[in-house]
């Protein structure tokens, strides 16, 4: 079994406040591995510390074999990274983002090319390349951030709350585009707050106030508390701790 993602103790503080609580967690090659918390559980937090963004106080990470300590610009080589206030240009055409993008992570204009044919067929934005991206609905804009963010084929792809604000067609239409890239051998490690999501995750960890709170399969947390649903399944984890 080979991991991608592999986190042991980790901590981030920031002054007196302790976002991130002494986690430890892995996530296995191919696998889409949701994160679920409320806001300011340390979803965030975590996933910035993984792509290299924010150092950790203490405890050790790794993303494709590489430290988050000292090796942050080779994750970067390997990640793509999408967060829910999509990362793109507004005055630029659909065309013009996929070609800045191809540019930031050095793609010769060959590959650029070949990479936007795909991202064009696989967010279904053919015909639409001259479109300016600010002018777009919110889940054609979803998926071309999607697009954007993995270009470049990274192995790792993080999703910070990508479906926040975005339409339930639209939120079902990227989760099908997610488990294409995972069939694919694509590790995705995804964010997000709205429980009905988490059935589309292979395994999820549970997060509240910086501490996993529980972790296995939708169905494994289901069957061991004896829950319907993995809804109330947290609630009543978040009373136990209150």
């Amino acid at each position: 079994m080979q991991m991608s993602v592999q986190v042991n103790n980790l901590v981030k503080t920031f002054g007196s406040f302790t976002a991130v609580d002494d986690i430890t967690f892995s996530v296995e090659k191919g696998e889409i591995f949701g994160f679920i918390g409320p806001n300011g559980a340390g979803k965030s937090t975590t996933i910035r510390m993984l792509c290299g963004i924010l150092d950790q106080t203490s405890g050790a990470g790794t993303v494709e074999g590489f430290s988050i300590k000292d090796e942050s610009e080779k994750i970067k080589s390997v990640i793509g990274y999408m967060s829910q206030k999509f990362s793109l240009y507004d005055d630029l055409t659909v065309e013009e983002n996929i070609n800045f993008y191809g540019g930031i992570h050095g793609l010769s204009r060959a590959e650029t090319k070949k990479r936007k044919d795909w991202i064009l067929e696989m967010a279904g934005l053919r015909g639409k390349e001259k479109n300016i991206t600010g002018a777009l609905s919110g889940g054609w804009r979803q998926r071309l951030s999607l697009g954007c963010a993995i270009i470049h084929a990274p192995k790792v792809v993080f999703l910070d709350e990508p479906t926040a604000g975005v339409d339930p067609i639209s939120r079902r239409e990227f989760w099908s585009l997610i488990r294409g890239l995972a069939d694919s051998g694509t590790t995705i490690f995804v964010t997000t707050h709205y429980m009905d999501e988490v059935e589309f995750c292979d395994r999820i960890a549970m997060i509240y106030k910086g501490k996993i709170v529980a972790m296995g399969t939708p169905l494994e947390l289901k069957t061991a508390n004896k829950v319907v649903n993995l809804e109330m399944l947290f609630v009543n984890l978040i009373r136990s701790m209150e």
